[in-house]
Formats: structure tokens, sequence, C-alpha cells
């Protein structure tokens, strides 16, 4: 296993062990639920969403450490962000999980660049069964980012 390797399945394991935002929210906020029927994995997520701007998220589920460790990545990655950006984000991670070769919004020279911890997660695309794991906390995003625009709470 080389360093980089090494280090991405550190993050992964500590974001599985050590799930960041876990919890419920209170006061006005969008919740969505996804599921993973091939396997089990459950999540959902609160977003509290102030002038387009996410202000707060949580996340609730159970599942593997792929999808849990997705997920708290992903709560990290989108609190501050506005939502074009935090669906900018969506769609540079699902471009990343489904690319083989070519045009990947990943450095190679520098790893972390454009994704930050969720880079972590690339090596998934080496094992496709896996990749709906790392994208379950991504597809309820979306949901309740268009729940959030269109009103619906």
């Amino acid at each position: 296993m080389s360093q980089l390797d090494e280090l991405y399945r550190e993050v992964i394991l500590d974001h599985y062990r050590n799930p960041r935002k876990r919890g419920s929210l209170k006061g006005p906020h969008v919740h969505a639920e996804g599921n993973n029927p091939s396997c089990g994995d459950e999540f959902a997520l609160d977003v509290a969403v102030e002038d387009g701007l996410i202000i707060d998220a949580a996340m609730q589920g159970q599942g593997c450490s792929i999808s849990q460790a997705s997920g708290s990545m992903m709560m990290d990655a989108i609190v501050g962000k506005s939502i074009d950006e935090a669906r900018d984000l969506t769609h540079k991670f699902k471009v990343m999980m489904t690319i083989v070769d070519g045009d990947s919004p990943v450095d190679p020279e520098r790893p972390g660049a454009v994704l930050g911890d969720l880079e972590a997660l690339q090596g998934v695309r080496r094992f496709p069964v896996r990749i709906k794991c790392a994208d379950l906390a991504w597809t309820t995003l979306s949901e309740a980012l268009d729940r959030a625009t269109d009103g619906d709470r």
C-alpha cells in the first residue's frame, strides 16, 4: 500500500469512527433521507439554509465505513457554502467517483487541492459496487438542496 493510500485509509477510518456533525438540527431546516437497498446503508441529513447559504447541517444514519465516512466528510465540506457551491461540490465528487481515466477534478500532482479530505474516497472507484456507498450522502444532499430552493421544509 502506498503512503498516499495509507493516508487516505486513515482519513476514511477517522471520519467513520468520529463522524462530524452527527445528530439533528433544531429550528428551521430541510430534511432528506436516502438508502442503498443493495447493502442496507441508510443516510439522513438536516440542512439549515439562510439567504442561500448552508449555515448548519447534521447527519444521521447507519451503514458501512464508506457511506458514513463520505457523509461525515460531506458535512465538513458543505457548512458555510452557498447552495450553488454545494451543488458544484456534489458534481465534482460525483465526477471523481465515476471517471476511470481522463477528466478528473482531482489533480494527481496535488491530492486534496480540489476536494480536500473527500479525495480520500477516490480509491472506491476500484470497487464499482461500493461507489453507491460513497455516493449515498451526496444524492441525499441533492434532494435536500432541491427542497431548500423549492421552499419545501
